[in-house]
């Protein structure tokens, strides 16, 4: 089985499930749930940190990144997933991280974020015309610093073409098995919610627009 590439940028003060249920997802799917155990994800998720070392994630959990966005092919990845936390402040003003992310996003078959990951993806143009979303206490932010943006305020994931996009945090569960839904089928995705103990998301309204 040829797997699917999926890379995850990591960084620090990332969001720990912006980035860590996105990787439970697509790491639990199976084609065939009876040889689970013996068997492997379709997918091969990659852990790429922004720079060398251990990344201080939000909260304090430290992770050691597979590898790094400099060693990484864009060109081999089937999905590029930026995901968000106080982490991207710093990186919207960080010109090497910026500049690296607008040559590799147009490469993969698709590209995905998580809860502000998306202002990310809007600040190196990947957005542009583009509906998305992000964390609802961002979706201001977002509709005032990148107007070309169709901000999509009412959704708690959104698919455009080849890019997607969630609202905060464990959307990216959501998220990520619609992802699956779109590769693999419904039963499939079903099936890897049940294995999660994760209601099937239904329906792609947002469940919080407001504290």
């Amino acid at each position: 089985m040829e797997r699917r590439r999926v890379a995850i940028v990591v960084f620090d003060e990332v969001e720990v499930l912006d980035f860590a249920s996105p990787f439970e997802v697509f790491s639990a799917l199976r084609l065939d749930e009876a040889t689970r155990r013996e068997t492997a994800s379709p997918y091969e998720v990659i852990v790429a940190g922004v720079r060398p070392g251990l990344v201080h994630c939000r909260g304090g959990l430290k992770v050691q990144p597979d590898t790094t966005i400099a060693e990484l092919d864009p060109a081999s990845l089937d999905t590029l997933l930026v995901p968000g936390g106080y982490g991207v402040r710093p990186l919207l003003q960080d010109a090497a991280f910026l500049a690296w992310l607008r040559r590799a996003a147009p490469q993969p078959r698709r590209l995905a974020s998580v809860c502000t990951g998306s202002l990310l993806l809007a600040e190196t143009g990947q957005l542009d015309g583009v509906r998305a979303t992000t964390h609802w206490k961002s979706l201001d932010w977002m509709a005032r610093d990148w107007p070309s943006v169709q901000v999509q305020r009412e959704r708690h994931w959104v698919i455009d073409g080849r890019v997607a996009s969630s609202a905060g945090i464990s959307a990216g569960i959501d998220l990520a098995l619609k992802l699956i839904e779109a590769d693999f089928g419904e039963a499939l995705a079903r099936t890897t919610a049940a294995h999660m103990e994760f209601p099937w998301p239904e329906s792609d309204a947002r469940r919080l627009s407001e504290a």
